[in-house]
């Protein structure tokens, strides 16, 4: 049972960043369970791990994948895999599995790619994981887009008031009546049914002001990223004015993608007015994408040149017709940064999270806090 408990606890992080919510008493049944196994035996551990932790058919590949990478680096080193994170995120030897795990296996034809350049991705020791947005090369940004398109972003679910067939609580009795027809009249079974249940929907705005223009170019990829990979999502920019580039964004060549997006807009590294783009967007679009309880995304800086009260009472209407609002800042993490502008100041009460999004580590966290939003707001 050497390292055993180290080993289990950076394996079920590195499920919970894939996707497959893994809760601390599962991993305990794990650590019972394991007692009653050879633990030389891959198969055993193997079918006793994914019978405690795999909750869905569509989770199984990426348990696959991420066994055999945890079992293959285990062997390779004597004592537990590398539990020393960075910035208290997801640890080394996990974070270089991570965003593999979606990856099918390569044919054993010979032009596979080195496993070493695959991993350099998202590894400590490539460097990217932690490296600011705005020092990227063009390569790196390329290898960031491809690490980007792998990530799972889930926000959730919603119930409709839509009723369908289910198991639910409420008797359904006019099928009972329907389905007596052909008992002559006597009821022998109470069918039931449920509130149909949709994906929750992504609304995405976007500052691309000229204090913003370091990092515009790798969270557009972000944006990319999120509309090809979710079915819901609604994009928008602003600077001085709110333009929607949701049909841009859906070109699935990333730059293509993006020379699309760049002619579209007239005010790009403009200047910046928060409150009255997100007026704009009440205006114009708030009853047409707002509908369904989405997630909303907010990527700015904060560096606002409107009116601060303005901004409140947009950001306190906006937090009011969704189902979560999320600000996104890539000035967080960085060296004596705090968020002390009127504007922040003024917004940040009506804000449920303020997160960063400077480094490809902080989207990873950003994509493991969207897969535990299928809860509504407390409140």
């Amino acid at each position: 049972m050497s390292h055993l408990l180290e080993n289990l606890l950076v394996f079920g992080r590195v499920l919970r960043r894939a996707g497959i919510d893994v809760q601390p008493g599962r991993v305990l049944d794990v650590i019972e369970a394991l007692r009653h196994v050879n633990l030389g035996s891959r198969d055993e551990v193997y079918h006793a791990c994914r019978a405690l932790l795999v909750h869905r058919r569509e989770q199984l590949p990426i348990f696959d994948r991420a066994f055999a990478a945890f079992w293959r680096a285990h062997h390779e080193r004597a004592g537990p895999i590398d539990a020393a994170s960075n910035d208290g995120g997801t640890p080394a030897g996990a974070m270089e599995v991570l965003l593999t795990l979606e990856e099918p296996p390569a044919a054993d034809d010979g032009n596979a790619p080195n496993p070493e350049r695959r991993l350099k991705i998202w590894s400590d020791r490539g460097g990217l994981a932690d490296k600011d947005f705005a020092a990227f090369t063009a390569d790196e940004i390329d290898e960031a887009r491809k690490a980007l398109s792998r990530l799972v972003w889930n926000p959730g679910e919603r119930r409709t008031r839509r009723w369908i067939r289910g198991r639910g609580a409420r008797v359904d009795l006019r099928r009972a009546i329907a389905e007596s027809l052909r008992t002559g009249g006597d009821v022998v079974m109470l069918p039931t049914r449920a509130r149909r249940v949709r994906p929750r929907p992504l609304v995405l705005l976007c500052d691309v002001s000229g204090s913003m223009e370091r990092y515009s170019r790798m969270l557009l990829h972000f944006a990319h990223a999120l509309t090809l990979r979710h079915r819901r999502v609604e994009a928008f920019l602003f600077s001085t004015r709110l333009t929607r580039i949701t049909r841009q964004l859906s070109v699935p060549r990333p730059d293509e993608a993006l020379t699309a997006v760049s002619r579209s807009v007239p005010d790009w590294s403009g200047g910046t007015r928060i409150g009255a783009a997100i007026r704009e967007f009440h205006q114009r679009w708030g009853r047409r994408v707002l509908n369904g309880g989405p997630v909303v995304l907010l990527i700015s800086d904060g560096w606002d040149r409107g009116d601060p009260e303005v901004l409140r009472a947009q950001i306190a209407r906006l937090q009011r017709s969704c189902h979560r609002l999320i600000w996104l800042n890539p000035l967080i993490g960085t060296t004596g940064y705090a968020p002390l502008t009127r504007g922040l100041q003024a917004a940040l009460p009506h804000v449920d999270d303020f997160l960063p999004s400077r480094t490809l580590a902080n989207l990873a966290d950003l994509a493991t806090h969207l897969n535990t939003l299928a809860r509504p707001r407390s409140g």
